[in-house]
């Protein structure tokens, strides 16, 4: 037998090995519920990665929802995507009004992030959608705008069982970190932005 032949015969019973081994996992894991999924970190990608679960689920024929809590007030490509294209299986709701900086003015930014919270909680709580992606949500509880325990305790003990909930944006509060089922880091290694390129349709919004 050839050399490569003895490496292709390895690689097989290897690969033959690792099935059996990964078909006994899985084999115990049968159950479904609704999770709670959270995309933090400094990287890029974090409200990307969000829509591309929302647009799983409309592939799959399933029912879902958006609250932006920050960039309502953007004409993004997804927002444009979802409305126009997927508006019987996806409800879109704009709630912010800009970042922080922009608005200068607390008070407005707390009404608005109570605003999204009201309209995200009548969101979960339809059993008919299987998903909500609360859109930078972890900038409002990072200032305070909302409290992380009000929306735990929500989401424990009032979410649909077999609901999703993604909630998206940098500085995840410990508490939701820790009891989130799902959680991803977006690290930052290079970003265009600090070689001074502008956000961009397409990559950015």
């Amino acid at each position: 037998m050839s050399e490569v032949s003895n490496g292709d015969a390895r690689h097989a019973a290897k690969m033959a090995k690792k099935k059996v081994a990964r078909d006994k996992i899985m084999a115990g894991k049968s159950g479904e519920k609704g999770l709670i999924i959270v995309h933090t970190g400094t990287g890029k990608g974090k409200s990307s990665s969000g829509f591309g679960m929302v647009l799983r689920c409309i592939a799959h024929g399933m029912p879902c929802a958006v609250v932006q809590f920050i960039k309502g007030a953007w004409d993004t490509g997804e927002r444009r995507l979802l409305t126009e294209n997927f508006g019987e299986l996806c409800q879109f709701h704009a709630m912010g009004e800009g970042f922080t900086w922009e608005t200068q003015d607390r008070q407005r930014d707390i009404e608005a992030a109570r605003a999204g919270w009201e309209k995200s909680k009548q969101l979960i709580l339809d059993p008919t959608i299987r998903l909500v992606m609360l859109d930078e949500i972890n900038i409002a509880l990072r200032y305070d705008y909302l409290d992380v325990e009000e929306v735990m305790k929500f989401l424990h003990e009032e979410k649909p069982p077999l609901t999703h909930v993604v909630l998206t944006g940098r500085n995840a509060k410990d508490a939701l970190i820790e009891a989130a089922d799902l959680v991803t880091e977006m690290t930052l290694i290079k970003h265009p932005f600090r070689s001074g390129v502008k956000g961009q349709p397409g990559v950015e919004f």
